[in-house]
């Protein structure tokens, strides 16, 4: 008989408890304990033993009174362990790392398991190790995005661990696996992406960097040719062999830096040539991030039928509708300064505010504007300060106050110099971040558009809050325009609540056309980057 002590017994007893005496008289060797007597194979036992704090993995195998998944001789069960190495084998054609998940380690236990404990052991690394790449796969490698950096706010969509082993014993092993893929088309697009560049490094990559800071139409020479010829393999230009920067060479370098975020005049300046000579394996790492990042946004319930998806670096806000962009309007997102920087989380957009008030938010209060008021009482005139009790309090003896003693709150009423603009629109988070109209229209025009203290302007609030309204109004232009004449600040509520997304992708796909990148300017992809190195993900450039 087999004795079990300290916290090995303890675990096995709160097991046996949990399992409700499943195990019968005819089950093998018998473990007894404080009067207690339960028979079990030592297959059984090991398992039990094994299952730790697993809520999931215990409830799974003793729904199926711990017979085993994966290391039993069905053909089944064969099935199961061909389709789970076969799966691995091919991680790293996802961003993972495959010695994460030890498949030699595990090849050697299985050649050298020969009995019913070590089988149980066996059966359970195995579990472990297919849980441990499902949810890889499925939700992301990085278990915290937020310690990475803390404008990351995802928590990430676990599944169940239960449901997970479930999917692989209920049906085709093959297609269970393939089910844990992100079914996004953008993850789809990414993967072939990643794919191709890979293909393209192990060949030579893009060849020459051009060697000169500036080129424009009318020029000639080696550098021009070097410009023609990576141009070509980032395929921009069909192979040709002129050797003059004429129209050909300035339709390929517009489009280019249509696609990076450039001024899209056909010069290649110095941000054009920077982008041009960047590496391909940088741009290798940009898009394993962001499929790292797509698969934290591979929520169970999806993203909205229809939603909101605003990508911080592309300075772009977008509707989305049943997977096609439906509008498109220009942002303005949080300045580089740490405490303004736009963070990343998905929440759910309820309602719009027509002539709003602007609240101003405390860190501006005591930052900006207090030290005005002790110099000035007068200073701000256009903000109201206003008490606890929401009335307007006069200006004076503002000098007796420190940052942390100033008990009034300040706000801007609507207005045409409002700093909110004509509308605002709520997707109420602890972060008070939101989606909002701004009279600094100008801003628009910049190619790098981070001016605001966090929340998005964007150039086109109007046509946004029509596209918005459009689904319960049926002159949605007409019925805003009557409550922004009206002066009066008017909440609106969106019939049908829609999830908004803030994300943040250096690298994203087209339906149709090249790679686009973006710079990291909160610096966070870089360090995604690091977390996914430090877990062993590598870079596959070997050349052939």
């Amino acid at each position: 008989m087999k004795r079990i002590e300290g916290k090995g017994l303890g675990r096995m007893l709160r097991t046996v408890a949990m399992i409700g005496g499943l195990w019968g008289a005819s089950s093998g060797a018998a473990l007894a304990q404080d009067g207690f007597s339960f028979q079990f194979s030592t297959f059984s036992q090991a398992v039990a033993e094994s299952v730790g704090e697993n809520d999931g993995l215990a409830a799974f195998y003793r729904d199926r009174d711990f017979a085993p998944l994966w290391t039993g001789g069905s053909a089944e069960d064969r099935a199961r362990r061909v389709a789970l190495f076969e799966a691995i084998s091919m991680a790293d054609d996802h961003g993972l790392p495959v010695e994460r998940y030890n498949l030699d380690r595990l090849r050697a236990r299985m050649a050298q398991a020969s009995n019913g404990r070590e089988r149980g052991l066996l059966e359970l690394e195995i579990a472990n190790t297919y849980l441990r790449f499902a949810h890889d796969l499925q939700s992301g490698i990085i278990d915290e995005p937020s310690r990475i950096d803390s404008g990351i706010k995802r928590v990430l969509p676990r599944r169940d661990d239960a449901e997970l082993l479930a999917r692989v014993a209920e049906g085709d092993p093959r297609a269970a696996f393939r089910s844990l893929i992100p079914s996004s088309p953008e993850y789809t697009r990414l993967l072939r992406a990643k794919l191709m560049i890979e293909h393209k490094i192990a060949h030579g990559g893009w060849g020459q960097v051009v060697p000169a800071g500036k080129l424009e139409p009318g020029q000639s020479g080696g550098a021009v040719i070097a410009l023609r010829d990576r141009l070509t393999a980032k395929g921009y230009l069909k192979p040709h062999l002129g050797t003059t920067y004429d129209a050909r060479v300035t339709e390929a370098v517009r489009s280019f830096q249509i696609d990076h975020n450039l001024e899209a005049d056909g010069v290649a300046g110095a941000s054009t040539m920077r982008a041009i000579n960047t590496a391909p394996e940088e741009r290798l790492k940009s898009i394993i991030v962001a499929m790292e990042r797509e698969r934290w946004l591979n929520l169970p319930e999806g993203r909205g039928k229809r939603h909101v998806l605003v990508n911080l670096v592309d300075y772009h806000a977008q509707i989305i509708d049943d997977d096609k962009l439906t509008f498109e309007t220009k942002s303005v997102i949080g300045h580089q300064a740490h405490d303004r920087r736009t963070p990343e989380f998905s929440d759910v957009m309820e309602h719009m505010v027509i002539n709003p008030y602007w609240f101003v938010p405390r860190s501006i209060i005591v930052k900006e504007y207090l030290p005005l008021l002790r110099a000035n009482p007068g200073a701000v005139s256009h903000l109201q300060i206003i008490d606890s009790r929401g009335r307007v309090v006069g200006r004076g003896g503002f000098s007796q106050y420190s940052a942390r003693s100033f008990p009034y709150s300040m706000r801007q009423p609507p207005g045409p110099r409002n700093a909110l603009g004509s509308v605002k629109f709520m997707f109420p988070n602890k972060y008070n971040i939101y989606l909002h109209d701004t009279p600094s229209q100008h801003l628009f025009a910049r190619e790098v558009r981070t001016f605001s203290h966090g929340c998005i302007r964007l150039d086109d609030p109007h046509d946004f809050a029509y596209a918005l309204l459009a689904k319960q109004e049926d002159r949605p232009e007409q019925y805003f325009q009557r409550i922004l004449k009206s002066g009066a600040n008017t909440k609106v509520m969106l019939d049908e609540p829609v999830p908004v997304h803030l994300i943040y992708r250096t690298a994203f796909t087209q339906a149709k056309g090249h790679m686009n990148y973006r710079d990291d300017i909160y610096n966070r992809d870089a360090k995604i980057w690091q977390a996914l190195a430090n877990a062993g993900v590598a870079l596959r450039t070997g050349r052939s």
